[in-house]
């Protein structure tokens, strides 16, 4: 025998019920009580919680055994065996509602009743520690999620601090600037503007992964949508980049979260121009169809490595072929949680030196 678990035997035939407490004591095992009913089997259980329940089904009393086995499991987190003669589909099917841990028919074999004990204890074991380092992951994402959120608020006072420091100066020095004052006031205000796409980078993917950023659609002219969206990132990318829009089908009535659906678009507009370091042309297809819609973004860039691809969306994960091209490795990350929240999906096709 694998352990010397405790266990509590709920029989009302008293025969039946001494017989067991002696099989298991040959096996080892500790019989912490032996009761009748159900109520008693509850009240016996809270007392001295057992390590599994050998459950009669037949029970006299208001609880019956399949009642009393449901109680005990939510309550007290104890697996419980049914040990019965009753094998008619409707007990059958009331019992498997309860998930029990095992279900033996009497009258049992000894090596029958052991195995069936010790997979019940093993099984419970194991859930077990799945349950906890569910629950120790659940705080730690909890506490990752709080730290961002300080974390994102400390930085936002310093960084307004000195945006307004730069908008006063360049106030300031309206009449006496030249270029390398421009350049250097320009140079702070791009790097307090990234950093706090940074930070509202981190805080999303924080609250995405702890389950804090819910949808919210609302009716939307998504053509407008997008492209409004294409002239500000081309605005950005530069005379070298080209970013074509095409749209095909009806989207009167498109209901999308605006919130959810630009950082989607974003990131995969700017990473396509960004990883096109030679300049050229961006596609950008808009297509429904019946009832899905699809976005599709093509460039002709650096492309991703076939070892990258496996881990795209990860937080921080960058492919070895960027060389200096900057990013942090969140865009993607981002683009998959906001794509899941919608209920959608994403793929990717790449090939190195040819395009994503």
């Amino acid at each position: 025998m694998t352990s010397n678990a405790r266990l509590l035997i709920v029989e009302d035939e008293e025969i039946v019920a001494f017989d067991i407490e002696t099989t298991l004591q040959t096996l080892g095992y500790d019989v912490v009580g032996i009761v009748t009913t159900g109520e008693e089997a509850i009240a016996t259980a809270t007392h001295t919680k057992p390590d599994l329940v050998l459950m009669d089904i037949r029970l006299p009393g208001k609880l019956d055994g399949v009642k009393a086995a449901e109680e005990i499991s939510q309550r007290l987190n104890i697996p419980v065996v049914y040990l019965t003669a009753h094998a008619d589909k409707s007990t059958l099917k009331r019992a498997k509602i309860t998930a029990p841990f095992g279900y033996i028919l009497k009258p049992f074999q000894e090596d029958e009743l052991e195995t069936t004990i010790e997979i019940a204890l093993s099984r419970h074991q194991s859930e077990e520690r799945l349950r906890l380092a569910l629950a120790k992951e659940k705080e730690l994402n909890q506490l990752k999620t709080q730290f961002i959120a300080i974390t994102s608020h400390e930085f936002r006072t310093p960084l307004t601090t000195i945006s307004s420091s730069n908008d006063l100066l360049e106030r300031y020095c309206r009449d006496s600037m030249d270029t390398k004052k421009e350049k250097h006031l320009r140079q702070i205000k791009l790097s307090v503007n990234q950093m706090i796409q940074l930070l509202d980078d981190v805080l999303l993917i924080g609250r995405a992964e702890s389950g804090k950023v819910e949808l919210q659609p609302m009716p939307i002219d998504l053509v407008e949508f997008c492209h409004n969206l294409v002239e500000e990132l081309q605005t950005n990318a530069g005379k070298q980049y080209q970013i074509i829009f095409t749209h095909q089908g009806e989207f009167t009535k498109t209901c999308l979260d605006i919130n959810l659906l630009r950082p989607i678009l974003s990131n995969l507009l700017a990473n396509a121009v960004k990883y096109s370091p030679q300049g050229g042309v961006v596609t950008f297809h808009l297509i429904r169809n019946d009832t899905t819609i699809t976005f599709q973004i093509k460039d002709s860039g650096i492309g991703i490595p076939p070892e990258a691809q496996k881990h795209l969306f990860e937080s921080f994960h960058r492919a070895s072929n960027v060389g200096k091209i900057k990013g942090t490795g969140l865009g993607l990350s981002i683009v998959k949680r906001c794509v899941d929240i919608h209920g959608g999906e994403i793929s990717v096709d790449s090939e190195v030196n040819v395009g994503t």
